[in-house]
């Protein structure tokens, strides 16, 4: 029935995740929303970002023909919010994570073969942006790597562009400390931490989360890579960089400094891309409701433990 609902391509299927996420939202973080006017301006932009996210990979699809013309996208992003709720309660990384999205949107139209020079640019500026926020987000630099071989394997000059991109956010970076601070890099400037200690993960919610998601994850992954040979051969390498996208997203998770379910907010975009590529060629119905309803009531049953 869910699938149903999201089968198609249409304005309501948007209002659903879009008031999904807004209660979500509120749910998570009802506490801080009251406590002063920084408080509520700060959670106006956290959830504008969020809801800002729908609509980005909903072009992002749509714009690169990434799959049919469904919502599945889009509702696989909202239901791993519910999953992850507490993605929602951190500016850094949602702007981290937002601009990596912007990153990946300008290396997965590099297919077009128009301006790749300025996507390259651009890709390698938002990613840098990114790891001012969350310094591991730097992982992620590998899809610009990935892109280059894809696309411009012989062009010395497209192998520079990205670090350009990243030296401007640099330039700029030590020119607002020095204008603001009197210092050229500041140590907070790349907070570089990380952990691999997993203990704040033992827990039966945690373990159950965590389960669902990795073993559906790998499960489609699989059968992505699977699928990739009928793909069309012009866009297949936008499939290959939201598959590595996916798999740096996972390597990010592991290595972060703190272990609270937000980490894995990078993996929600191209998650949800592979799911919805997944779901479209599931012929049963029931088994394609599945996956959608483990999503949906993992969360519960945690709150339940």
């Amino acid at each position: 029935m869910i699938t149903s609902i999201f089968s198609k391509s249409r304005p309501i299927n948007f209002i659903i995740v879009v008031v999904f996420i807004v209660l979500l939202f509120v749910i998570v973080n009802f506490n801080l929303l009251f406590n002063s006017a920084n408080e509520i301006l700060k959670g106006i932009v956290k959830l504008g970002i969020a809801i800002f996210s729908i609509f980005l990979l909903d072009f992002i699809i749509t714009k690169n023909d990434l799959t049919q013309k469904n919502s599945y996208a889009i509702m696989t992003l909202g239901l791993l919010f519910g999953m992850f709720p507490k993605a929602l309660g951190f500016l850094d990384l949602l702007l981290a994570s937002l601009f990596v999205f912007f990153a990946l949107r300008r290396l997965i139209s590099l297919h077009t073969n128009h301006q790749i020079k300025k996507k390259l640019f651009d890709a390698g500026f938002w990613i840098m942006l990114a790891t001012l926020f969350y310094f591991w987000a730097i992982l992620f630099f590998a899809l610009v790597i990935v892109a280059l071989i894809y696309h411009s394997q012989n062009d010395i000059k497209n192998t520079i562009i990205p670090f350009v991109g990243v030296a401007t956010v640099i330039i700029l970076l030590i020119t607002f400390n020095i204008v603001a601070y009197d210092e050229y890099i500041k140590p907070s400037n790349f907070d570089r931490y990380a952990s691999l200690d997993f203990t704040s993960y033992n827990s039966k919610a945690n373990i159950l989360k965590f389960t669902v998601l990795f073993t559906s994850f790998i499960w489609i992954l699989i059968y992505f890579f699977r699928m990739l040979p009928d793909k069309n051969k012009k866009l297949r390498p936008s499939y290959f960089l939201v598959a590595w996208a996916s798999i740096i997203s996972i390597l990010v998770a592991i290595i972060a400094p703190s272990k609270n379910g937000s980490e894995f907010i990078f993996i929600f975009a191209p998650y949800s891309i592979i799911m919805a590529n997944y779901i479209e060629v599931i012929s049963e119905r029931w088994f394609r409701e599945i996956f959608v309803v483990l999503l949906l009531v993992t969360p519960i049953i945690g709150l339940l433990l």
